[in-house]
């Protein structure tokens, strides 16, 4: 249920996202960001809010851990849209977690994966894949590095 303890506090993050979803491109845009988690539900869940200065934007995710699927899922709106996302549902195993769900892009059905992995207490690796063929290939379109503030 605590799973994502690591997160709670302050954080700087480096990200990079692909220019273009679903044309084989491989042109990356990076740019800063940092983010501060606080727990809800006592630990049984956990909110941040995300600030990415140079796109002027924001980010917000809801994080709620299931207890009798002893699962997570995860929402996610910015402040671009005002829209929250449909979740991404999963567990964490060995030390990453793996999150899955459905969505569109363009207007057609995608799956999404969130991975969070690579989790120390000054570190951590969250990479976002979408699929438009029903989970048989992936392709990885956002990573962001996370460095304790």
């Amino acid at each position: 249920m605590n799973d994502f303890d690591f997160l709670i506090g302050s954080w700087n993050v480096a990200s990079r996202r692909l220019t273009t979803l679903f044309a084989g491109g491989d042109e990356w845009v990076s740019f800063p960001g940092t983010s501060t988690s606080r727990p809800i539900f006592g630990g049984g869940g956990n909110v941040d809010e995300i600030d990415f200065p140079t796109l002027g934007s924001r980010g917000f995710t809801l994080r709620l851990f299931d207890t009798e699927r002893k699962e997570w899922s995860l929402y996610w709106a910015n402040s671009t849209s005002g829209l929250l996302f449909p979740p991404v549902v999963g567990t964490f195993a060995d030390g990453r977690g793996d999150f899955y769900g459905d969505d569109t892009h363009d207007g057609k059905p995608i799956r999404a994966h969130f991975i969070w992995s690579g989790i120390t207490p000054t570190e951590a690796r969250w990479e976002q894949e979408f699929s438009a063929d029903g989970g048989q290939s992936w392709e990885s379109n956002w990573i962001m590095e996370f460095t304790r503030a």
